[in-house]
């Protein structure tokens, strides 16, 4: 399996959890760490760390057609994917742990982490409406 297929596998444990296993006594036990997107993260750094003289600069001076050659690249596309997983993973993290403390119900949260997977800019967008009109209602 390439990083790149191993980005994903490493993140769904903790998918799984907050989406079919929120209210499981160790669900926010093992989310509350910190360090939860860290294995899809060591798949970026594994591809990132051999071609940092290629992308450091790219992101020093991002210039489209640049970005276009290096994420047309296995390792480009790989490291993309993974910086998506974890970024994906943390953003759910805060989603997950800011719907318990709000008091939304899992039975809304988990469809909308469900969305975020897929589509997280929208789960976010989503989520965010969901957490006002609990912060007006609770009002």
């Amino acid at each position: 399996m390439t990083l790149f297929g191993l980005a994903f596998p490493l993140a769904a444990p903790f998918w799984t959890l907050m989406i079919l296993a929120p209210a499981w006594r160790w669900t926010p036990r093992i989310m509350a760490s910190p360090w939860v997107p860290l294995l899809p993260l060591a798949c970026y750094f594994a591809l990132v760390l051999p071609h940092f003289g290629e992308w450091g600069p790219a992101m020093l001076r991002p210039d489209l057609g640049v970005l276009q050659t290096l994420l047309a690249t296995p390792w480009g596309a790989g490291l993309v994917w993974a910086h998506l997983i974890a970024f994906d993973l943390f953003i759910a993290r805060w989603m997950y742990f800011e719907g318990r403390s709000r008091g939304i119900s899992p039975w809304i949260v988990s469809p909308v982490l469900v969305l975020t997977i897929f589509l997280s800019p929208f789960g976010l967008v989503v989520f965010l409406v969901v957490r006002s009109v609990r912060i007006r209602s609770a009002a």
